[in-house]
C-alpha cells in the first residue's frame, strides 16, 4: 500500500508537471500569434480555430480574444506551479515518513560503504526500496 501510494503521488506529480509543459508551449503560441497580429492592419481577414471549426475573423476582433486567452493560460499555469510545489512537499514528506529510497539513491544516514568490509553487509533497514 506504502508503494502503491508512493507510485501514485509520482504519477500525479508527473502529470502536473506534463500539463504545465503543454500550456507553456500552448502559451508562446498565443505570444507568437498575437506579436505577429499587432503588426497587421486591423481590418484584415484572419481565421480563427473555434471548438474545431474554423471561423472567418478579423485580426481586431481575435487579438483581444488571444490576449484574454494568453491571461488565463498564464494564470493557468501559476496555478499548476503552485500545485507541483505542493505536491513535490507532499511527495518528499512521504518518503521521509515512510522510508523511501529510490533505486540507485544512497542511505542519507548510512555512511558509503568501502571494500569487501560493507559488501557483505546487509543493513535491517525497514525501508522501502521503489523502482
Amino acid at each position: 500500500q506504502v508503494v502503491a501510494r508512493f507510485n501514485r503521488l509520482r504519477q500525479e506529480q508527473r502529470g502536473l508537471a506534463s500539463k504545465a509543459a503543454e500550456l507553456e508551449l500552448e502559451l508562446n503560441e498565443h505570444s507568437l500569434v498575437i506579436e505577429t497580429l499587432r503588426e497587421v492592419d486591423p481590418t484584415r481577414k484572419c481565421y480563427r480555430m473555434v471548438g474545431g471549426i474554423l471561423v472567418e475573423r478579423t485580426v481586431k476582433e481575435v487579438l483581444p480574444a488571444l490576449e484574454s486567452n494568453k491571461e488565463q493560460i498564464s494564470k493557468i499555469i501559476e496555478t499548476l506551479n503552485q500545485q507541483l510545489q505542493a505536491k513535490g512537499r507532499e511527495l518528499n514528506e512521504f518518503r521521509e515518513k515512510h522510508n523511501i529510497r529510490l533505486v540507485g539513491e544512497d542511505d542519507p544516514k548510512q555512511p558509503p560503504k568501502e571494500g569487501a568490509e560493507g559488501a557483505g553487509a546487509k543493513g535491517s533497514s525497514a525501508g522501502v526500496l521503489v523502482s
